[in-house]
């Protein structure tokens, strides 16, 4: 005759069981947080607080290889406030995640014109912020080839695009176009920061650019 042993009680009232070991949690939230979203977002106050309570998260999960800090409830509370973390990251950073892993349209929702787009980067320049100086210089390009009707105004244009486009229509600076998307592409989206000498090559880009006259123009 096979014992039987004394039945498993019964949960207290208002007891959540938990079935999680710390070890598997452990590894959830390690998994989690060496995701893209938190290395490749651009820093600023809010995220390099969100890193530090993410680090400080598994640090307490990695401690606890074997028993939880304060069993199952501790467990618990750790995992509520990894989700927390992971939910206001995604939502915070999610789309700049995205951003960066690929390639955007290079004038996004701008309207502005080439001449201001000129402008807008001379003074990130002169301000010594370069990578938007590149970003601002490419948006003069594109602008530059729709307003003379070289390139018909696109939503979603890519700077590569942009540039195999406008490169059968001005064939001579056809290679100096990739050149500069391809800049673009490293500094916005590739993070290559971007210096004067960056700039100052997309800026004489640009001027050759408006200088060459399309094939078959008269």
């Amino acid at each position: 005759m096979i014992p039987v042993g004394p039945a498993d009680p019964a949960p207290a009232p208002g007891v959540v069981p938990i079935d999680i070991g710390a070890d598997p949690a452990r590894e959830l939230a390690r998994e989690e947080l060496s995701g893209r979203v938190y290395q490749e977002a651009a820093p600023d106050p809010v995220q390099t607080i969100l890193r530090w309570v993410a680090q400080r998260l598994e640090d307490v999960l990695r401690a606890a290889s074997g028993i939880a800090p304060g069993g199952g409830w501790g467990l618990l509370v750790l995992l509520v406030l990894l989700l927390v973390v992971v939910v206001v990251v995604r939502r915070r950073f999610g789309r700049l995640a995205r951003t960066a892993a690929a390639p955007g349209a290079v004038l996004g929702g701008t309207e502005r014109t080439a001449a201001e787009h000129r402008r807008l980067a001379d003074g990130h320049a002169r301000a010594g912020a370069f990578d938007d100086a590149v970003r601002e210089r490419m948006r003069a390009i594109v602008r530059s080839l729709e307003e003379r009707t070289i390139l018909e105004p696109r939503q979603g244009r890519t700077a590569g695009d942009a540039a195999r486009a406008g490169g059968r229509a001005l064939p001579a600076v056809a290679d100096d176009l990739l050149e500069a998307a391809r800049r673009f592409d490293e500094t916005v989206y590739g993070g290559r920061a971007a210096d004067a000498g960056t700039d100052a090559r997309l800026r004489e880009i640009d001027t050759a650019v408006s200088a060459t006259r399309a094939v078959g123009a008269a």
